[in-house]
Parts: C-alpha cells; structure tokens; sequence
C-alpha cells in the first residue's frame, strides 16, 4: 500500500535550507515505510524487483516520465529484474521532504499484484 505521502505535491527546493536530520527525518521515513532506507543521513534508496529486464525498463521509464513532470530527479540504476532508486535534494546536500514525496510518488508506480 502506497504512502499518503503520495497525495502530496513535490515542491522544488530553491536551496538555503538545511537538509533534514534527526527527529525530523526519522519521522517522514516512518511516514514513508515501503521499505525505503535511509543510507548514511544523506539519501533514501529501495531496490524493486521485477520477472525480467523488460519489466525493469518499463518501470525506469515510468520514473523517469514522473521526475520530468514533478522535476526532482532520482539516481536510477537498472539492471536485469532490478531497479535502485536512490533519492537526495541536490541543492541542500541531504534530504528534504520533497524526497519522501516522491519516493511514495514512485511507490504508487509499481503494478497492482495481479497485474
């Protein structure tokens, strides 16, 4: 089940911020569940499985088409039945909420079981 984070817009970030820490960020990681870790303080990152390398395709292209409309850009890496998504605001060096958004954002891209 996606994360009500997924409701919420993407706000750019203009920088001038520090990025979230403490409290803050272990909360919206919380928030956020679906097995997303936070690596280091510094990002968020989840591997989704998939049946083969054209299903991981399907789904980079899917995030990609996500990034270009909200315009925050993840790091994708795709390899057979794999897809890493690994997420930071570069602007502030560190995390902001618009990384949680969009990582339940990306969450909310994945097949239906049965699908």
């Amino acid at each position: 089940m996606p994360s009500d984070l997924a409701a919420l817009e993407c706000v750019p970030c203009r920088g001038g911020m520090p990025p979230m820490q403490g409290e803050e960020r272990t909360a919206w990681a919380q928030r956020l569940g679906g097995g997303w870790q936070v690596v280091d303080g510094h990002h968020i990152a989840k591997d989704f499985r998939f049946r083969d390398f054209r299903q991981a395709l399907a789904f980079t292209n899917r995030v990609g088409e996500l990034a270009e409309t909200v315009n925050h850009h993840p790091d994708l890496c795709t390899s057979w039945g794999r897809v890493q998504v690994t997420l930071w605001t570069h602007k502030i060096g560190g995390l902001s909420e618009t990384d949680f958004i969009f990582a339940a954002k990306v969450d909310s891209l994945l097949p239906s079981p049965g699908d």
